[in-house]
């Protein structure tokens, strides 16, 4: 059967469609027009169109695009008793509220302190791997850092080592997703919103002239890209990082109430109103109604 020759419509320029869905360019918004084209032109062009419009479509699925490729191993025991502390400084995990759904994260991942509070929902890769427990997904919050040993390769021991995505998982997580004797799965996991019970906190801690405030329970994008604090009786202050969640200023604000403004890795921004009353003491913890989403 002879088809008869395609027969060709110049369309009108269309605008280029920023890509929003890395690492692939097509996205849905170019469907429709993809259509059209395929309506004007022949049935090569139809042809084309189907399996242009096929691979948008897969591109489109919800959270494709956002999973990483990985590894994970598990530490701290089958309580996760040695997973408390941790270079995030969150301490004891029970009781700040993070329980035993928590992770080390490799430095390429922890970016020295940022990343701690993020939540990633985790998985073990089936297609790779026999130890997996298939159907399984986890959400973990990064907790600590998973340090680098160059004396091991990255591919026999040195797991933490740059570049590789890695995650050090507390035990009762890990084995959600992975056989045991494994020790080690692959995984995809991506980054998550975290949900918090109450608002975030503030653990005030230091001397007079050096506050070093610990930032928990952080829902939303779970980390923090900066902090402010004021005094009642004094103007904002821009805190630096210390280490991990922990946040420093040198402010004299004993005898004051104190709020904080935080800004989220998202952007997002909220402010803490007098979250600590005038009596305020080192080592206490505050809280308001105050959350990131």
């Amino acid at each position: 059967m002879a088809f008869p020759p395609p027969h060709f419509t110049r369309l009108p320029r269309r605008p280029p469609i920023e890509c929003t869905h890395p690492p692939q360019c097509p996205v849905p918004e170019a469907i429709p027009y993809a259509l059209e084209m395929a309506r004007r032109s022949g049935v090569l062009s139809r042809l084309a169109v189907v399996v242009v419009a096929a691979y948008c479509l897969a591109a489109a699925t919800p959270g494709a695009a956002d999973w990483m490729r990985g590894s994970a191993t598990f530490y701290g025991g089958s309580n996760a008793a040695g997973t408390m502390g941790g270079a995030c400084g969150y301490g004891n995990l029970y009781s700040t509220g993070y329980g035993t759904d928590t992770a080390a994260l490799s430095t390429s991942l922890f970016n020295d302190g940022a990343a701690c509070g993020e939540c990633y929902q985790v998985q073990c890769d089936q297609g790779s791997s026999p130890n997996c427990k298939p159907g399984v997904t986890v959400t973990i919050t990064a907790t600590n850092l998973c340090p680098t040993d160059y004396s091991k390769p990255n591919d026999n021991g040195g797991w933490c080592n740059p570049p590789r995505k890695h995650l050090d998982m507390a035990q009762p997580a890990w084995e959600r997703i992975g056989v045991y004797r494994a020790g080690i799965v692959p995984i995809l996991f991506q980054r998550v919103s975290c949900s918090r019970s109450g608002g975030v906190r503030f653990t005030i801690n230091g001397n007079s002239y050096f506050e070093l405030v610990l930032i928990t329970n952080v829902g939303g994008p779970g980390s923090v890209r900066a902090v402010q604090i004021k005094g009642s009786r004094t103007g904002w202050t821009t805190m630096s990082r210390n280490w991990g969640a922990n946040w420093q200023s040198n402010s004299y604000l004993n005898g004051q109430s104190i709020s904080f403004a935080v800004t989220a890795t998202n952007g997002q921004k909220v402010v803490f109103q007098d979250v600590a009353p005038s009596n305020w003491g080192f080592g206490q913890t505050f809280t308001n109604s105050g959350q990131f989403y």
